[in-house]
């Protein structure tokens, strides 16, 4: 994935899972240093309407200390474990100064019968300049070698924003 917006001079917003940065630090410094922008996406990847807001807030103040640990980032976006909020980890998400963030496209990339074609018809069917677009570069929490997928759609994607006259940049300069 990296390799590729490297390729084509696109920065994107990547959202970082704690305990997957405590394992691979260096991978998230890379991708710091690459010029992307770091966002948070929890320290583990769970679904917020089973968690109590102390419990997601001691997840977050976890996954925001890994994170700046590794890649010296301070978050400001942050994007709930499937897209769904609980109205207490809404809040909380606000009151900590960090701005929630969900999509306009998505590639479906997790889904064990996604193709790298699947991915990116979805996704630019609602490609839109300022849209916001999910896709995943890891399978910790999906089919496995869905990110491979993902990867292999990529360029598709990217030359779509470009047809539409869109350019690929991180949520923070865009908006």
């Amino acid at each position: 994935m990296l390799a590729e917006l490297g390729r084509r001079g696109a920065v994107a917003t990547f959202f970082l899972v704690g305990e997957q940065v405590e394992r691979r630090p260096s991978l998230a410094r890379e991708i710091a240093d690459a010029g992307h922008e770091i966002a948070v996406h929890g320290y583990e990847h769970t679904l917020l309407l089973r968690r109590s807001v102390r419990a997601f807030a001691d997840d977050l103040e976890r996954a925001l200390a890994a994170i700046a640990s590794a890649t010296g980032a301070e978050p400001v976006l942050y994007r709930p474990p499937y897209g769904v909020f609980s109205s207490g980890a809404l809040a909380h998400v606000r009151a900590r100064g960090l701005r929630p963030l969900l999509w306009s496209a998505w590639g479906r990339d997790w889904e064990r019968r996604a193709s790298p074609a699947s991915i990116a018809r979805r996704v630019t069917r609602r490609l839109a300049p300022g849209g916001v677009v999910l896709l995943h570069d890891s399978d910790a929490y999906s089919s496995v070698g869905s990110w491979r997928r993902t990867v292999a759609a990529l360029p598709s994607v990217l030359e779509a924003a470009a047809t539409l006259g869109a350019s690929i940049a991180p949520v923070t300069h865009s908006t």
